[in-house]
């Protein structure tokens, strides 16, 4: 009789990891980022037909990189749970940080018992209706959650241009200036990104009821001139 092959788990968590990162490293990146008013979402996206940046629940938004049609399957599973909670307790117990303990584990369950781990990295935002209390929340592939309420990068090339946008970032930056940071960072010093390069939303404190808005055309134009 045969002995089953045998491999440490060491090792396969390791495989695992290598190969998630492998498949959100081919991504384009994308930005969360606070600015005066809300919060900025920026992505590195050309495709006319598939959205990274997306509308989750009130004031909350949604990015994600790497394999498309497995963040979005995470995207419509999250505006499920978080209609669900809406509406059976209230609007106001939704939140992101719930939502991102609801990916997280998710993402957890995947990569631990799973042949393959979902090849993704995502980012929750929320906009507070009071200035300096956005949170960002950023999901790795094996669940691994980090908050912040400044700035964060995923997907491919992350560290490189995190290190531009720190380098040009700054706290309470009107949208304009935000966008263009947000923008540069993307592009580095080699390249230049249009308006069809891109997908940008804000979740904004401007009052009206709906904050997610997204950027196109000629406004978003206008802003990068």
């Amino acid at each position: 009789m045969n002995m089953p092959l045998y491999v440490a788990p060491e090792q396969i968590m390791k495989d695992r990891a290598d190969y998630a990162r492998k498949g959100i490293a081919r991504g384009r990146a994308a930005i969360a980022a606070t600015y005066a008013d809300g919060v900025l979402l920026c992505a590195e996206n050309p495709s006319n037909t598939l959205r990274k940046v997306s509308e989750i629940y009130d004031r909350i938004g949604f990015i994600g990189v790497g394999k498309y049609n497995e963040f979005d399957q995470l995207r419509i599973a999250g505006v499920r749970h978080a209609d669900l909670k809406g509406y059976t307790y209230s609007r106001e117990d939704v939140d992101a940080r719930w939502l991102a303990n609801q990916y997280a584990q998710t993402l957890g369950q995947y990569f631990t018992h799973e042949m393959k781990p979902l090849e993704v990295e995502l980012l929750v935002a929320e906009m507070s209706p009071e200035v300096g209390e956005d949170r960002l929340f950023h999901l790795l592939y094996d669940g691994t959650v980090m908050d912040t309420t400044t700035h964060v990068v995923i997907g491919g090339e992350a560290d490189v241009i995190g290190n531009r946008l720190q380098d040009a970032w700054s706290a309470g930056l009107p949208l304009e200036d935000a966008v263009r940071v947000a923008v540069g960072a993307l592009a580095g010093p080699d390249r230049e990104l249009v308006p069809d390069d891109l997908e940008i939303a804000v979740l904004a404190r401007d009052g009206e009821r709906r904050s997610f808005r997204r950027i196109e055309g000629d406004d978003l134009g206008g802003l990068l001139e």
